[in-house]
């Protein structure tokens, strides 16, 4: 078929599917989660080793607790994210999606058993809620808290980069009252923390994410010029995960702060 806005490419029968928004809101997803996911491994790669092998203790101790809050993010985040990407990737075949011969069904199939067989994403999620954050009083987010923080405070005169840092700050502060609320439901009644485990893994996740897309909007931001389309990608990658993929969290918010109510009213028997 042709672009809405009219032939792109009059020299064919039809316009490639590229043309369409939803094709590139699909691809761009992928190639988004893909980028965030290889950043967030790296950077828990980079404390990793700094816990295991720097001469300081107290740089030890503050990089094991990171890579212990953060390690339910790299399993669970990533892969459902993954899932969302291959399942976009798929539809962008259409019918021959399910063919065996273009791969994709394949794909789908090895991304959905990535949110299983590492301990499924669930458990993931109340090992992130109950023990990494509720389990210390959040003492691991809060020293993430400082390290999202310190960069927002760093580029507060960098006007350029105030469409990520703001949406980065403006979430920061609302994972805080958003756990403390979470974390108050939790302690009158612990079903309350499995409820709102996933949605919370989601939200948290989301903030890593938007930190480390941030980080490379400003190096993309210093470094681009038209010689080097690499930092332009970069760029344009990063707007729109802001843009299109972060406002994900308010909906996640809304779904657990509504709680174990919903979930508990139907009765067992009825299922």
């Amino acid at each position: 078929m042709r672009a809405l806005s009219g032939p792109k490419r009059p020299d064919l029968a039809a316009d490639p599917i590229i043309v369409h928004p939803d094709v590139r809101k699909m691809l761009l997803t992928a190639r988004a989660y893909a980028e965030g996911a290889r950043a967030l491994v790296y950077f828990v790669a980079v404390e990793l080793d700094k816990a295991h092998n720097h001469p300081d203790e107290a740089v030890r101790k503050a990089s094991d607790d990171l890579v212990a809050l953060l390690t339910p993010i790299v399993k669970a985040f990533i892969t459902d994210n993954a899932y969302i990407a291959t399942t976009h990737c798929q539809q962008v075949f259409g019918g021959h999606g399910y063919i065996h011969e273009w791969g994709m069904e394949q794909f789908v199939r090895d991304s959905r058993i990535n949110m299983i067989y590492e301990g499924t994403n669930t458990v993931q999620s109340l090992d992130l809620l109950g023990r990494k954050v509720l389990g210390d009083g959040g003492a691991k987010l809060t020293a993430f808290g400082k390290i999202v923080g310190r960069f927002v405070k760093a580029n507060a005169d960098n006007e350029a980069l105030q469409e990520f840092t703001k949406p980065l700050a403006d979430l920061g502060q609302k994972v805080q009252a958003f756990t403390m609320e979470i974390g108050m439901k939790g302690m009158q009644n612990p079903d309350e923390v499995g409820a709102a485990a996933v949605d919370y893994l989601r939200v948290v996740g989301h903030l890593v994410f938007s930190y480390l897309f941030a980080q490379s909007a400003k190096i993309a931001l210093e470094k681009q010029n038209d010689a080097d389309p690499f930092y332009k990608a970069k760029l344009a990658v990063a707007r729109f995960y802001f843009a299109k993929l972060l406002p994900e969290v308010e909906t996640a918010m809304i779904t657990a702060k509504a709680g174990l109510k919903p979930l508990s009213e139907l009765d067992e028997a009825l299922f």
